[in-house]
């Protein structure tokens, strides 16, 4: 059973990290970081609950999360899923979302050798700003955007410059649908109208890169627990049940983009009978 969380690891954006999957690498390639007011990004918490979790929270009593994309390299080719937010910052002075801000995905896939030519086609999992930023510059401008069919048929929430970039280069995908050598789309709504996630098989393990189905951690010991951003809160809530029971499956890890400094990881029991929690995968 993998460890628990160092508490340092639970409240400072994540680094750059790998796993094989046979013949397939991913890695977490890192646009920037989020800090988000625990309070409003899970309402069902009390202020009880985070003097539980302190190791959460950074100095300033807000969660700290990363942001950035996942890159699957397979037989020579390369796949990003999400871009992150791109060279920009943002700032809110209520609700979910305290400040945010990216710019460091280019060098990211620099340090993992890889150029932003290199990069065949771009997943989303939703359309959300710190999800798609990057797709918005010249940057991967030759790429294809691969968007589940009923999150693009929503889009018309989008910014309209962001809708102009994305749609010269869009190709919808369906449920279920191969979009790279053993990556497939599952859509499961929620978050946003199509939100998608990505179940990645290689080496007997599967990941699946699940998107905003999960913010925290935490969640994955609350499945009830729905976020502040959702579109639908009891459809996630379900998705999010069966989500962490799967993730408690043998040879099963997932992918929290948002996850601070463990964003690989895996469901498993606890000793003492509390809640079963995210347990860190390294290797």
């Amino acid at each position: 059973m993998p460890d628990l969380p160092a508490p340092t690891r639970l409240n400072r954006p994540s680094g750059i990290r790998s796993l094989r999957l046979g013949d397939t690498k991913v890695s977490y390639a890192p646009d920037g970081a989020v800090r988000l007011r625990p309070l409003h990004l899970l309402p069902d918490t009390t202020d009880a609950t985070w003097a539980a979790h302190p190791e959460y929270l950074d100095g300033a009593g807000l969660l700290a999360g990363s942001v950035g994309a996942l890159l699957v390299e397979h037989g020579g080719r390369a796949l990003l899923i999400d871009t992150g937010i791109g060279p920009h910052a943002f700032e809110s002075p209520d609700g979910p979302l305290h400040s945010a801000h990216g710019g460091a995905l280019p060098d990211s896939l620099a340090a993992l050798g890889r150029r932003p030519e290199d990069i065949e086609a771009v997943a989303f999992t939703h359309l959300h700003p710190d999800h798609l930023g990057w797709a918005c510059e010249p940057l991967l401008g030759h790429a294809e955007f691969l968007i589940s069919e009923p999150e693009w048929a929503d889009r018309d929430a989008l910014d309209p410059r962001a809708a102009q970039a994305l749609a010269k280069n869009v190709r919808t995908i369906a449920h279920d649908e191969e979009v790279f050598p053993g990556v497939r789309v599952r859509i499961a709504p929620g978050h946003t109208a199509g939100h998608a996630e990505y179940v990645i098989t290689g080496g007997g393990r599967r990941l699946i890169a699940f998107g905003d189905a999960m913010h925290s951690p935490l969640q994955a010991s609350h499945p009830s627990w729905s976020s502040g951003f959702d579109h639908d809160l009891p459809a996630t809530a379900g998705h999010r049940h069966r989500l962490a029971a799967e993730l408690a499956e043998p040879d099963t890890i997932g992918f929290g983009v948002h996850f601070a400094d463990v964003v690989f990881g895996r469901i498993g029991a606890t000793a003492d009978g509390t809640p079963p929690s995210w347990r860190p995968v390294d290797a």
